[in-house]
């Protein structure tokens, strides 16, 4: 789905683009902290107008003529003595300008990198969260296989935070993360093929043409691993749910924010849904749902095919937002192969589950589901506290 991440990167901080360097040609180096400020140009990148040919596991990689891209991955995963638990792993990429950087220095580049780390222990009732930001050179971040290495293994990373590929296909990966107080070490296995959102991969965010982004699922990778919470090391399964969406200028500038869904059912079936919400009070109706069946085809939803109805509200601590917190989605009985409308109770697994580093606040959380399947899967809302519109 799609990230929130905020125009030109918010403040890129000296974290990212670090100190400006130079050689006076005495053998030492010196260093001036610098900031760069981009205008939110989209003038030269490549635009989502049409469905693509899609290659995998290339299409893993980065697409770097696209000015925004993001890998996401959310799971709930249970330890051995049934502990439950949720994470968020999602790392983006931000194009400073078009076009690749020709340079003799390695840390010369265009590209920017954040990403988001999110722990919540149900059983304890704690949300652990984390972001970096780096600059995509000199190892520092990056993603393959790019435009310069096509053939090479997937990887992304910031730094020490990686989801990387385990076998040629990349159908087994590994995601590693460490936050100090709180870290992940994860094994996932592909369990269906590839899903392409919207039209062969072209979801439309608006009714403007290029106001869209090219986007596919993995909906169902099964995971097994380690969740380490402050020195204790719990051994989990379960399962988990990754989005892979580039785009340029993707949502429209009446959007306030979005309602995302992604469910796992215990039949073996997935589902997706969102809407995107308009400064004006209503929802915009490009945008659709899709749901997965138990053996690996699916099925578009279009916005008139499905509902989502908010039951109850929770009030941040943190930040004062009123996010929604608690749902009936309802999914048209032909699509959900039922005789009568199927109606999801999506209730949230613990209410704080708010991602607020200071410069950026959203919810994204664990979420149960029942009514008339069970299951578990993430809610992602955006837009609670400022709107969204000209950073996607």
């Amino acid at each position: 789905m799609w990230r929130f991440i905020v125009a030109l990167m918010v403040v890129i901080s000296v974290a990212v683009f670090g100190f400006s360097l130079a050689d006076r040609g005495t053998g030492e180096v010196e260093g001036s902290a610098m900031m760069v400020i981009q205008e939110s140009d989209i003038e030269g990148y490549t635009r989502a107008f049409e469905p693509r040919e899609w290659s995998f596991p290339r299409d893993h990689g980065a697409h770097n003529a696209y000015q925004l891209e993001w890998w996401y991955y959310t799971g709930n995963l249970q330890a051995e003595d049934g502990r439950h638990f949720g994470f968020q792993f999602t790392i983006f990429r931000r194009a400073l300008n078009p076009g690749l950087v020709s340079d003799n220095s390695e840390w010369r580049t265009n590209q920017a990198y954040m990403a988001h780390f999110s722990l919540s222990d149900i059983a304890d009732g704690r949300f652990y969260h984390d972001e970096r930001y780096s600059r995509g050179a000199a190892g520092l971040a990056g993603a393959l296989p790019d435009e310069t290495q096509p053939d090479a293994p997937y990887r992304v990373w910031l730094e020490g935070w990686e989801a990387s590929a385990l076998n040629d296909d990349a159908t087994l990966t590994q995601i590693v993360a460490d936050a100090g107080d709180f870290a992940i070490n994860f094994t996932l296995e592909q369990d269906k093929a590839y899903v392409l959102q919207g039209e062969d991969g072209l979801s439309a965010k608006s009714d403007e043409p290029g106001n869209a982004s090219q986007y596919y699922s993995l909906t169902r990778l099964l995971t097994d691993g380690t969740i380490t919470i402050e020195g204790e090391t719990y051994t989990v399964s379960g399962t988990t749910w990754m989005d892979r969406e580039f785009s340029t200028s993707a949502l429209g500038e009446d959007a306030q924010g979005w309602d995302w869904f992604a469910m796992h059912f215990d039949d073996g079936r997935e589902l997706v849904v969102g809407q995107i919400r308009l400064n004006d009070g209503t929802t915009r109706t490009s945008y659709t749902g899709t749901m997965v069946y138990e053996d690996g085809t699916s099925a578009h939803l279009d916005f008139d095919q499905y509902s989502i109805d908010v039951t109850d509200t929770w009030e941040s601590p943190h930040t004062g937002a009123v996010y929604p917190a608690g749902w009936v989605v309802t999914v048209d009985a032909e699509l959900a192969r039922t005789d009568a409308d199927m109606e999801i109770i999506v209730t949230p697994l613990m209410s704080d589950q708010e991602l607020n580093t200071g410069d950026i606040a959203y919810w994204e959380g664990a979420v149960q589901l029942s009514g008339d399947v069970n299951g578990f899967g993430y809610a992602e809302l955006t837009g609670y506290i400022d709107a969204i519109a000209g950073r996607f």
